[in-house]
């Protein structure tokens, strides 16, 4: 009897070494690359990642909706909800634009913009939801996020805080009427209230910026803008404070990025103290079928290990300003002296490592 209990231990010993070693052959299994675009259409993309999950909104124009997922690379499968939908009249009920979601003091705040109907009545709104997450609870609206002395046109609202204090960018108009999109910045109160007057940073002077002038071309056009600085985004890295904006008409192919930098802790309400790139820093690609390349936001992978940039981009020439612009996203380094190196455009269908810390499914 003992004879048998031994060989069965044996045998089953060797069963466990065997399982374990055929465990330990097998390979591990990779997690799927992720594609651009990450949706067939989506202009003005924007993601934040907390708490586990990737939030991502767009322009719809009609609604804020928010899209709530593990992973960019299933966006297209991934959960969504339209948290906001605007009332059917007044000064915030038609052309919602360039939304943002942020996490600030302890509540989640989407700036968007919007008109009454009417393009020159464009502002900057903002709402606010106290739950932990922004597709439950309920969005409140906080009101109109504008210098009161210089209440102009403005659309694509960011903000971000630089040695405790909070600022806001934006589009926006000199006067009342249109003609050139300069970039503002104000310092504020607090997430939905200007604190002082705004500051013009920059406008369009390069030619790179001001391609779809058709103005100046004279040729007749119905189209909104002529020379643009739009889109404005804050990418902090160390010591050092980049400003990337979208330059140029989006009804070109030449839409591209154009970057402002500073340094941490100084004036940022001071022009001196921003220094402009006299050449753009990601433009398009016609090898990549990238075209119009712009409006982007930032992001860190799950670990904090590596920086990736989301923007929109048209796949053919002449697409202009319309939903063909899908969310694209890829990988960025840094250069020896700390700026970006965002690279050149990745081609549709290239496949692309995860971000790292993505999860396998």
């Amino acid at each position: 009897m003992k004879r048998i209990l031994c060989v069965a231990t044996l045998v089953a010993l060797s069963l466990a070494f065997q399982s374990r070693a055929e465990q330990a052959a097998a390979p591990v299994e990779k997690p799927a690359p992720i594609f651009n675009p990450l949706l067939p259409g989506g202009p003005d993309p924007w993601v934040i990642y907390k708490d586990g999950y990737y939030f991502y909104m767009n322009t719809t124009s009609t609604n804020l909706t928010i899209w709530k997922t593990r992973t960019l690379a299933n966006l297209r499968r991934a959960e969504k909800k339209v948290v906001w939908t605007p009332p059917a009249n007044g000064p915030y009920s038609h052309e919602l634009w360039a939304p943002e979601l942020h996490f600030l003091q302890g509540k989640w705040y989407i700036y968007f913009a919007a008109d009454d109907g009417t393009n020159d009545t464009h502002r900057i709104w903002v709402l606010e939801n106290a739950s932990a997450d922004p597709l439950a609870g309920t969005w409140v609206m906080k009101g109109k996020l504008a210098d009161a002395a210089n209440d102009k046109w403005a659309i694509d609202a960011t903000v971000f805080e630089d040695r405790g204090n909070m600022y806001v960018l934006w589009s926006g108009w000199e006067g009342d009427t249109n003609g050139t999109q300069s970039i503002f910045i104000a310092k504020l109160a607090n997430p939905w209230t200007i604190e002082g007057a705004r500051v013009k940073l920059s406008s369009p002077t390069y030619a790179w910026e001001k391609v779809g002038d058709l103005t100046r071309a004279n040729q007749v056009s119905d189209l909104p803008h002529v020379d643009v600085n739009e889109g404005p985004e804050i990418l902090q890295h160390g010591s050092k404070v980049f400003l990337v904006y979208s330059a140029s008409g989006c009804w070109t192919d030449y839409y591209e990025l154009g970057m402002l930098s500073t340094t941490s802790g100084s004036n940022l309400l001071d022009p001196a103290s921003w220094k402009k790139s006299e050449k753009p820093v990601f433009w398009q690609s016609h090898e990549a079928s990238v075209y119009g390349p712009g409006h982007n936001s930032f992001f860190q992978s799950p670990d904090g290990k590596e920086d990736w940039i989301l923007y929109h981009a048209n796949p053919a020439p002449g697409e202009g300003c319309g939903n063909h612009r899908s969310p694209r996203v890829q990988r960025f380094t840094w250069r020896a002296d700390g700026s970006p190196d965002f690279g050149r455009p990745v081609s549709v269908d290239t496949p692309m490592s995860r971000p790292s810390g993505d999860p396998a499914q």
